[in-house]
């Protein structure tokens, strides 16, 4: 069987998941040929922890069209910082390669306009990896609500909670710059839009925003007089608590970041309390959809627990999703807790009062509630994972459901984030069709099957 030629563009902890697969579960359809970094020193130890990768090129990360054409890549993927994908993605498709890139998509209007053009111009294809889309108990809502059990819907609730380990490592890391990453609503909701989308197969069309940094940050800090603080969390200091990260804790933190600052002076732990943040931890939405649907949205980024709610009403009954993915944030005697709770539930304490676990209940009209059933998820994302990876380097397995996702989902699932950034700037509702998207409005004509 030939195997398609691959590059990757960044090489940090989301990378691991790539190289796993490229090194063992899918090896026999797929070769690392080339990869940059802006540290090298991360690719060192990324390539100790994968033998099976053999020795791929390494080219700077300006050189990627360069490296595309000499090294017949087919394919690129793109796991670096949000705001390098639209320059990575267009680099690829004009250099004759395709794109497979983490979400969000990117994290401006700019970059929506570009990489719809150059899709467009090209042909080419890129996949955007929702993977929150393969999780069992998200296809199983789909499946209900595809299925007309409970009518049309009328409306959604949706709220997630970050708890204090998960929720706030964003404000550790070049995330905390909205520049950077287009703040909480592009980086981390473009999810949840993507599964909203997604599940009532609908379109938004407007966006009221409400919200701020009203937790993490110096100004929140001293007005709840929280004393000094360590500059970063990997520090003997005795300063250190709870919302400190120290790198030394994780061999993989270790080796991916500590051990490479020297190479970018890129620091991996910075204090959450810190002066500078621009994101915000709290946020609410109300978004309108084409066919009439309206969805009340709510993330917060310091709650004691983490999960999600999910009601949807239609006007046959309602179906309500309720996610535990982690009941309290347990520290154990070395200081260490498990940052991301979906991506590593195999290392999840467990709260007897709070107990990790998922329930989809549907209630029809004039009858009593039923729990549907929901097959077991092995793995990172509520077993998403791994069946992602098989659609990305197998392909896509026919699928009612319609799980993958192309750039136009991509734009669907962050228009949301950026017309709730421009109402939050503003205060006022923000419709789509007045974001200067330029052809890639026309992802806003169709939806999801």
């Amino acid at each position: 069987m030939t195997r398609l030629r691959y590059a990757l563009v960044g090489s940090g902890s989301r990378a691991q998941m790539y190289l796993t697969a490229i090194a063992e579960t899918h090896s026999d359809v797929a070769q690392l040929v080339a990869w940059t970094d802006t540290n090298t020193g991360r690719q060192d130890w990324s390539l100790a922890q994968h033998a099976g990768l053999g020795s791929p090129v390494r080219f700077e990360p300006d050189q990627l069209g360069q490296a595309i054409a000499e090294h017949a890549i087919d394919r690129v993927i793109i796991t670096s910082p949000d705001f390098t994908h639209a320059d990575y993605i267009v680099t690829s498709l004009e250099a004759g390669a395709d794109v497979v890139v983490e979400k969000p998509l990117t994290v401006n209007e700019e970059g929506v306009r570009r990489i719809a053009d150059a899709a467009e111009r090209t042909g080419g294809d890129v996949t955007i990896t929702f993977n929150y889309r393969y999780s069992p108990r998200n296809s199983e809502l789909k499946r209900v609500i595809a299925s007309g059990e409970i009518g049309e819907v009328t409306s959604v609730h949706f709220e997630w909670v970050l708890d204090t380990a998960h929720g706030a490592d964003y404000f550790r890391r070049w995330h905390r710059y909205k520049d950077k990453s287009g703040g909480l609503l592009i980086h981390k909701a473009s999810h949840h839009f993507d599964l909203v989308g997604w599940w009532i197969a609908d379109v938004p069309t407007r966006v009221y925003a409400s919200g701020g940094l009203r937790f993490y940050g110096a100004e929140n800090a001293a007005r709840r007089g929280i004393g000094p603080r360590p500059e970063r969390g990997t520090t003997d200091s005795p300063l250190r608590d709870s919302f400190s990260l120290d790198l030394r804790s994780d061999p993989t933190w270790k080796g991916l970041y500590l051990d490479q600052e020297q190479h970018d002076g890129y620091l991996r732990d910075r204090d959450v309390f810190d002066p500078g943040i621009t994101i915000e931890d709290n946020l609410a939405l109300v978004v309108d959809y084409a066919r009439g649907a309206t969805m009340s949205y709510s993330l917060n980024a310091h709650s004691p627990w983490e999960g999600y709610t999910v009601a949807v009403n239609g006007t046959l009954g309602r179906a309500e999703l309720t996610v535990i993915e982690r009941g309290s944030v347990l520290v154990d005697e070395q200081g260490r807790t498990v940052v991301d709770p979906s991506a590593r539930p195999d290392l999840v304490a467990d709260d007897s009062e709070r107990p990790v676990g998922e329930r989809l209940v549907v209630q029809k009209h004039f009858r009593p509630a039923v729990e549907v059933p929901i097959p077991e998820g092995v793995g990172g994302h509520g077993g998403g994972d791994a069946v992602l990876l098989r659609d990305v380097f197998i392909g896509a397995q026919p699928d009612p459901l319609g799980r993958t996702a192309d750039w136009s989902d991509g734009v669907r699932s962050m228009v949301v984030g950026l017309a709730g950034n421009r109402s939050l700037e503003t205060g006022q509702a923000v419709r789509i069709a007045d974001l200067e998207l330029g052809s890639a409005g026309s992802a806003l004509a169709g939806v999801s099957s």
